[in-house]
């Protein structure tokens, strides 16, 4: 990425695999399963039973409980994600300048369960039983909005939504904000909680969904042979991007360095992916030529990988193309296996993920992988996590409405 270079200073993490990155890291290395039967309301009469909830969720630790009752629950997801994020890159014990410190943070579909909740409201007690707090409880910006009144951050505050590649396209567009000295400092990633009736509904009845519901821990399993669509997620992953001058001055710990990021358009189908692939090769073309690195750089993959039969072979197949030979010797996994797709959330959790396998030298696992499907013939790291040289890797994400999205990140030296 040309300007000025940018590293990785804070990450923070909800998902259904645990509430703070150290328990993310934990289950996702053990190759543990957040899938589960939904809980969060009643499914009788739905064809899908299955999600990944985050269980024992307690916004207390960041907000007060006043004001968690004035935010959807995808905002109180974000707060909490950025709140650990924030603590952990220690920005607000300096003395760097709040001007120059923005917040970036996208969700794919925002408060639906607020928007759900008040139409069936309005409908059985009329419209004054509607709250004043609705219109800020429901549209995605509020996200960003909260975490920066709520730190007092005065740089750039921006939202996104691009389906499911709105975490990787805020943390790419916050990455170029510091590179062309907007600011110093941004707190980007994305937040989800689209665990509805009408969202699962909606899912299912497009056949994105997996139906496994007698099984709801093997259900997400990309590149399986026996894949059937994806499980829906929730959570929010939220990074503090810094420039590296910066960093150093105030002796930050560095996780990773943010080096290319990349988009493209498959301009083909409103749900599909190209089948060819050629939206993800550009893409991935794209970060990599913005961060000056070669294909053969890049030692790991966390990929886009939703279980679905059409997605991990196009992707399989981009990978392929771009690298060569060497796609075979790549690591390549998915996340999405043990947290369900998380929506405008997975590529912010994804991209922790990716930072921390570069920073451990850790490849996790790709689970559920006990039958691979002979189109997907790359190294997918199935069941068990590996230790192994991370120099350079990519994360993934692409999105209905065929909009694509790579981060490139390398080891800090």
């Amino acid at each position: 990425m040309e300007g000025r270079r940018v590293v990785i200073t804070g990450l923070g993490a909800i998902s259904p695999i645990g509430c703070g990155v150290p328990e993310n890291w934990e289950n996702l290395i053990a190759g543990k399963s957040g899938l589960g039967s939904i809980t969060l309301f009643d499914t009788t009469g739905f064809p899908v039973t299955i999600a990944g909830e985050v269980d024992n969720f307690d916004p207390s630790d960041h907000i007060s409980a006043k004001e968690a009752r004035r935010m959807d629950r995808f905002i109180q997801f974000s707060m909490c994600a950025a709140g650990e994020a924030i603590k952990d890159s220690g920005l607000l014990d300096s003395n760097i300048d709040l001007d120059l410190v923005g917040v970036y943070v996208g969700a794919g579909i925002g408060g639906v369960t607020t928007i759900e909740a008040t139409t069936i409201q309005k409908h059985e007690h009329g419209v004054r039983r509607i709250s004043p707090f609705y219109i800020p409880m429901s549209i995605i910006n509020m996200a960003a909005g909260n975490i920066s009144i709520s730190y007092g951050l005065r740089g750039p505050n921006i939202a996104v939504t691009t389906a499911c590649t709105t975490g990787t396209h805020a943390i790419g567009e916050a990455a170029r904000l510091i590179q062309f000295g907007d600011a110093d400092a941004m707190v980007a990633g994305g937040t989800e909680a689209a665990i509805t009736p009408t969202s699962v509904a909606g899912f299912a009845n497009a056949r994105a969904l997996s139906r496994r519901n007698d099984d709801p821990e093997a259900a997400s399993r990309p590149w399986d042979l026996g894949r059937d669509g994806f499980v829906i997620g929730e959570g929010a992953g939220i990074l503090v991007l810094e420039e590296l001058e910066s960093a150093k001055r105030r002796g930050a710990r560095i996780y990773a360095e943010l080096t290319g990021f990349g988009m493209s358009g498959d301009a083909h189908h409103v749900t599909a992916p190209s089948p060819d692939g050629n939206g993800a090769v550009r893409c991935m073309t794209n970060a990599l030529r913005s961060g000056r690195t070669n294909t053969d750089e890049i030692d790991y993959i966390n990929a886009h990988g939703t279980s679905t039969p059409q997605g991990d072979i196009a992707e399989t197949m981009a990978v392929k193309k771009l690298f060569g030979d060497h796609a075979f010797n790549l690591a390549v996994s998915s996340s999405k296996s043990m947290v369900g797709h998380l929506l405008g959330a997975a590529g912010g959790v994804e991209a922790i993920h990716t930072v921390l396998a570069i920073y451990h030298q850790v490849a996790p696992p790709t689970i559920n992988l006990d039958d691979p499907d002979p189109q997907c013939d790359l190294d997918y790291v199935p069941h068990t996590a590996r230790d192994t040289k991370i120099g350079g890797a990519l994360s993934n994400s692409f999105g209905f409405g065929g909009t694509n999205g790579s981060l490139a990140f390398r080891k800090f030296s």
